[in-house]
């Protein structure tokens, strides 16, 4: 008797195994889908992850069905799934629903079936069980969502207990398939008139039917540019109705075929380098695979601008020689829309993006693409690193200090960059992490050898690095020379750009119009209901917005603690930014990148492509203008508020500070003009701005690292984040202090905490936090996440504490 180990994409912490039916077991494949169920009547689709002969402990249940002929997943990526779901504390069914596209995670749909033994008699049922039934009668079954439409209610679940119990209806689950393959009409010409004497004919025996005639000529007229007529496209193209083609059909002169096409149309990679290095970028290059012969690992240090993507373009060429296939990742999809750019016009329209905004079918048949090898290059944000790759070769990591590189929620909570060289490992593949401000971690790492360092030090085309200026706020607000949130410096610098018919970036790290709302005469401010955080204003909506839960609430025109009526707008965001842009300079023209102004899938792009065709002379962003954009027309940067960027309390903000300021400032002179920075700061003494305005890296992380050390954080201890909540702050608050005495014997002094995070309560759940600093030894860190987890479960056990939720989060970011 053969069993399976099943993931099912729940929660669970640990593998259901079933048993494999005679008619599978030669069959059945690690890797392949298979139906189950679960409990008395649901069923999931899960994961086949072993094929053994050892019977559990427990009675199991057979396989359904097995949903695929073919595995959908490798056994490499199933050890790289146990790998994340071990260290970073979650389970492998959680890295499962994060990995597999949900067209390829199914789960049943309760159908209700009527019991014909029942019969017609309804009268002893109430008005709800009546209407159901009656439906049921005529149907013979139904769907939850079709009893909540007939009920005109969500809560159905009581109604449909009570028909159960009075055995009116059945339950039964169904499990379904949701990917759907495209089909198009393709219309074509009957073999008949292929000859060109007999098509002749035809044109001379339609006279009197000219637009059948017309749609003859449109069709021969795609045929030859294209060499597939669509039907939709002939329909356009020639004016014509469904009728008229279907008068052309009828008389055996075209006809229409049904096919199955590809939503991502791919081809075989044709790359065309048709670019130079400089000598520079060509020393690096070897410098890199020098450094591959020995290390699976390089970090390319290069300053902004510095050509960092050719050097990328050339490796991936490289190995993409060797029929290996290469990810290319980025921390954000917002980057991609010039990326992908550079790279199509490198390798053709064979690379296969891959992000969150696709549809689930056009996510299944990317899938499905790079498990079969039709697609090399893949080109997108952390979530691609868990597509199924048959034979990686080489992943480049671009702006590898990068913090959207951490999932947050849901888990798993997993790293990118670590990921990756963990998956690489996996095939023998290589690791290229590139940045112009590496993360501490990466940068001591190449440091102390562990990866190779290779450092770009100029600028490409020998273009200077941009002057970055600070500007005092303080100053200039002593000598009533602000105008709103503009210092005269910047002001000045903004309108001699715009006379120089040059574009100008400013960055500001909030959105909305204002961050919160303040009664002049008490200090109200009004705050969410649900999470201890101040409301955003946001002005275009006129609504107040929490940034935390998602709600939005009217505007407050009145003080709720005194009843005072002189609420003004505090601080700004990049929506007052530009509000107050458009009154100072009326003619420039002016946009805003912000997740609120690119909400839609093609807007960022549109907008990347109006500031390249310099139809923008000013944009205002939130960090989204900091990461890896290229414009040659950009001469000026202004940072408007750095004392934001360097007050929050976090040990790694002088370094994320560093990096956002280095990297806004890269954006400015680029290709022709020497580019010009200002920054805004109160605190002007601030050692970082120092390290900003000189492009001192290594002085920012000489300082830094000393600091880490001595307190005891990355890259010399790694850090371990216990996050508990509940809806009743004295649980939450007993049951973090009981973990916590249970730790302290093994973690003695490195357990900081518990203690409330500076927002303790979000969406109606009270925080505690506690902090883990674990040794950089596998032992000791395996040993502490085995005693957590045993904790977890003992803590969980107690009945008060049953509806506490502990997320560990690993790597904490």
């Amino acid at each position: 008797m053969k069993y399976a180990d099943v993931i099912l994409p729940l929660a669970l912490p640990k593998n259901y195994t079933y048993a494999v039916p005679a008619n599978m077991e030669t069959a059945l494949q690690v890797g392949s889908r298979v139906a189950v169920q679960l409990g008395k009547q649901k069923k999931y689709a899960g994961i086949v992850k072993a094929i053994h002969e050892h019977a559990p402990l427990y009675k199991t249940k057979p396989l359904l069905d097995m949903l695929d002929k073919d595995p959908v997943v490798y056994p490499t990526q199933l050890a790289f799934w146990s790998w994340i779901a071990s260290y970073y504390m979650c389970s492998e069914g959680e890295v499962l629903n994060a990995a597999l596209p949900a067209h390829l995670k199914l789960s049943s749909e309760t159908l209700l079936l009527f019991n014909d033994a029942y019969g017609e008699d309804f009268t002893a049922l109430d008005d709800d069980e009546y209407l159901i039934a009656e439906a049921l009668h005529i149907r013979k079954e139904l769907r939850i969502e079709e009893v909540q439409l007939i009920l005109d209610k969500s809560e159905v679940y009581s109604v449909i207990k009570k028909l159960i119990e009075k055995k009116v209806c059945l339950v039964y689950e169904e499990l379904k398939e949701v990917y759907r393959e495209k089909k198009e009409n393709y219309v074509q010409l009957h073999a008949e008139y292929q000859e060109e004497s007999k098509l002749a004919a035809l044109f001379n025996d339609m006279g009197r039917a000219p637009k059948q005639m017309e749609l003859l000529l449109a069709y021969l007229h795609l045929l030859k540019t294209q060499g597939n007529v669509l039907q939709n496209e002939l329909l356009k193209k020639s004016g014509a109705t469904t009728a008229q083609l279907k008068g052309l059909v009828d008389k055996n002169i075209l006809w229409v075929e049904k096919r199955t096409v590809d939503r991502i149309p791919t081809g075989k990679v044709d790359a065309q380098i048709d670019f130079d290095l400089s000598a520079a970028q060509e020393t690096a290059l070897l410098e890199v695979r020098r450094h591959f012969e020995e290390k699976q690992v390089t970090l390319l240090h290069g300053v902004t601008s510095s050509g960092k993507t050719q050097v990328y373009v050339k490796m991936m060429e490289e190995y993409l020689a060797t029929g290996k296939q290469v990810l290319y990742l980025l921390p954000e999809i917002a980057l991609t829309a010039q990326i992908i750019r550079r790279l199509q016009k490198h390798f053709g329209s064979s690379i296969g993006i891959y992000h969150s905004r696709f549809s689930n079918n056009e996510r299944v048949e990317i899938w499905n693409k790079v498990k079969n090898g039709e697609i090399q290059i893949v080109l997108g944000a952390r979530s691609s690193l868990l597509l199924p790759f048959r034979d990686l070769g080489l992943i480049v990591l671009d702006e590898e200090h990068d913090a959207s590189y951490k999932q947050q929620d849901p888990a798993p909570r997993y790293h990118a960059r670590d990921a990756a060289i963990y998956y690489a490992g996996l095939f023998k593949a290589k690791v290229l992490l590139g940045s112009a401000t590496p993360a501490l971690e990466s940068y001591y790492n190449a440091q102390q050898g562990k990866y190779g360092l290779v450092e770009l030090k100029e600028r490409f085309g020998g273009m200077e690095m941009p002057v970055i200026d600070i500007v005092d706020i303080k100053q200039e607000m002593a000598e009533k020379t602000m105008d709103g949130n503009f210092t005269q410096a910047l002001k000045t610098a903004i309108t001699q750009s715009l006379a120089d018919q040059k574009q100008v970036i400013l960055f500001q790290n909030r959105r909305g119009y204002a961050p919160f709302l303040l009664c002049t005469t008490c200090g109200w401010i009004p705050h969410c209901k649900q999470c201890d955080v101040s409301l955003t204003y946001h002005k275009n909506q006129d609504k107040l917005h929490c940034h935390y839960c998602g709600t939005r609430y009217p505007y407050v025109f009145s003080c709720e603690a005194c009843g005072s009526q002189s609420l003004i707008p505090k601080s700004f965001g990049t929506e007052k930014i530009e509000d107050d842009l458009q009154q100072i300079f009326p003619d420039a023209r002016i946009a805003r990148m912000d997740v609120d102004a690119v909400r839609n899938k093609d807007s960022h792009n549109k907008l990347i492509q109006l500031l390249e065709e310099r139809s923008i002379d000013i944009l205002v962003g939130t960090q989204m203008v900091v990461k890896g954009l290229d414009f040659e027309n950009v001469n000026l940067v202004g940072i408007l508020s750095a004392d934001s960027l360097l007050s929050y309390p976090d040990f790694r903000v002088n370094e994320r500070a560093f990096q956002m300021m280095e990297q806004v400032s890269g954006r400015a002179g680029r290709k022709h003009d020497k580019g010009t920075v200002l920054i805004q700061a109160s605190n002007t003494r601030h050692p970082v701005l120092h390290y900003v305005t000189g492009h001192d890296y290594k002085g920012m992380y000489e300082s830094e690292i000393a600091e880490r050390q001595q307190f005891g954080y990355p890259p010399f201890y790694r850090i371990l984040k216990l996050t508990l909540r509940h809806k009743n702050q004295l649980i939450v608050e007993q049951a973090a202090q009981i973990l916590a005495s249970w730790l302290q014997p093994h973690i003695g002094a490195q357990l900081v905490g518990p203690a409330a995070p500076l927002i303790a309560r979000v969406r109606n759940n009270y925080l505690q936090e506690m902090l883990i600093k674990l040794p950089r030894e596998a032992r000791v860190i395996a040993h502490i996440k085995q005693v957590l987890r045993e904790y977890f479960i003992q803590l969980q056990a107690e009945k008060r504490f049953r509806a506490v939720v502990i997320v560990p989060d690993v790597d904490c970011v």
